[in-house]
Formats: structure tokens, sequence, C-alpha cells
């Protein structure tokens, strides 16, 4: 494994770990030459549905995409790492466990991502769902609060 840091190849695994639900192997690695620690985390291969987008072009599931989208919407919300991995982690299931080999882009957006969020923070889905959603007005927004409170 080449080092993030100095890209030298020479690295050493210092610690290995299985994660709580055993779906990967996280690795704490140093480089032999700047002595910088790092973490790798080993998974599966495994082939996700192509992403159906809007004006029908296909592309290929990114993980990255997705770990984006979650940043962006929970930027400045007391959310850890670990939380938005668990929760990228559980989309990936589901998209596995749909069996499909194409996967429209809106239900990655409505039904899955949409979901992770409500559950993970109120503030994030509204900012999420305002963007997604196109909001136009104050109202759209009154009506997704409104969801909550009921």
């Amino acid at each position: 494994m080449k080092c993030p840091f100095c890209s030298h190849a020479d690295t050493q695994v210092v610690e290995t770990r299985m994660a709580e639900d055993g779906d990967f192997i996280r690795r704490r690695r140093q480089c032999a030459h700047c002595e910088k620690r790092f973490t790798t985390y080993e998974r599966p291969d495994v082939t996700f549905p192509a992403v159906v987008k809007k004006d029908g072009r296909r592309i290929e599931y990114e993980r990255a995409k997705l770990l984006g989208s979650f940043h962006l919407a929970l930027r400045k919300r007391p959310v850890s790492t670990e939380q938005i991995d668990g929760a990228v982690e559980r989309i990936e299931e589901k998209l596995l466990n749909l069996g499909v080999r194409e996967v429209p882009s809106s239900r990655i957006g409505e039904l899955l991502m949409m979901r992770e969020l409500k559950k993970l923070d109120k503030v994030a889905y509204v900012r999420f769902a305002s963007v997604y959603r196109s909001f136009e007005d104050v109202d759209d927004f009154k009506n997704v609060v409104d969801e909550f409170r009921r």
C-alpha cells in the first residue's frame, strides 16, 4: 500500500480490526519512510447496480459521490464520521439487496438517502430536501418541517 503522504511504497500494518458488523476490515498502517499513520479499509469487491440519471444516462455507482452528498448535507452538524459511514453502508446493502442491474438516481436520493438523513439529523434532512426537491418557496420548507412536528 502506497503512503498517501509521501507516496512511498513500503508501509507496515500496525493494527487490524474487524468492523462491528463484520462487513469490512480496518487496518492502521505506518509508512516506513515518513512514519506517518493512516487507515485503510478492506471490503469485498461487489458489483453495484448502474445508476440511471434523470436524463437517461447510465453511470457506475460511486461511493465517493454518496459520501460527498452526506458530508455536504451534514456540514457543520453534530454527526460523526462513523454515523455517516454506517448510513452509507446501509444504503449500499439495500442497493445490493434490490437484486437489479439498474437503479434510478431518484430512488437513491429519495428512498435511501432521505431516509438515512432523517434518522441522522433533521436539519440536514431539510437542507438536503430543499435542494433535492427543488423547493420554490417558503411553503415547501414549511411542509417538510411540519412532517417532523406530526
